[in-house]
């Protein structure tokens, strides 16, 4: 990963900051910036395949059979997410938008989303929403490039 691609990131993660400031202390930012920089890393890697992942997961959905196996096999790698949703499809809808990432967030494959709940990502969802920055963090991280072409898996531990 080149050092302007670093640079980026770094300053995304203070653009974020600069929401945050008045209602957070600062020593609580990466308790919003490190689950929604997860959020989008896994969105971006689930990218290509997420229309063919939703279409089974739809046609399973009253089946009876747990779809786990089909999913992670369409979506190419160990988790998946059910949903069509994506983070700018949320951000783009404000009112809702607390709603809609708690049910894009419970469309991800257990394993998944366990990452996210070691975060507590639910109450900084809660708590964002009511001071009224839920909307604007989500939008910050819609265009953040985290592919894995883009950024390696072992450069994500770089990040922070």
């Amino acid at each position: 990963m080149n050092s302007s691609k670093h640079t980026e990131l770094a300053n995304h993660a203070w653009s974020v900051a600069d929401l945050l400031r008045g209602d957070y202390k600062q020593s609580d930012y990466g308790k919003v910036i490190l689950p929604f920089t997860v959020l989008r890393r896994l969105e971006c890697v689930l990218e290509p395949t997420r229309e063919k992942v939703a279409e089974i997961a739809e046609q399973h959905k009253d089946s009876g059979i747990d779809p786990d196996r089909f999913l992670r096999r369409a979506s190419g790698h160990s988790f998946y997410n059910r949903s069509r949703l994506t983070l700018k499809k949320i951000a783009a809808d404000p009112q809702n938008a607390a709603k809609n990432l708690m049910v894009y967030v419970g469309a991800f494959s257990d394993n998944a989303r366990g990452v996210l709940e070691r975060f507590e990502f639910a109450q900084q969802v809660k708590r964002l929403d009511s001071a009224g920055l839920l909307y604007k963090v989500i939008g910050k991280f819609t265009d953040l490039d985290l592919r894995p072409e883009v950024v390696p898996n072992h450069n994500m531990g770089y990040i922070f």
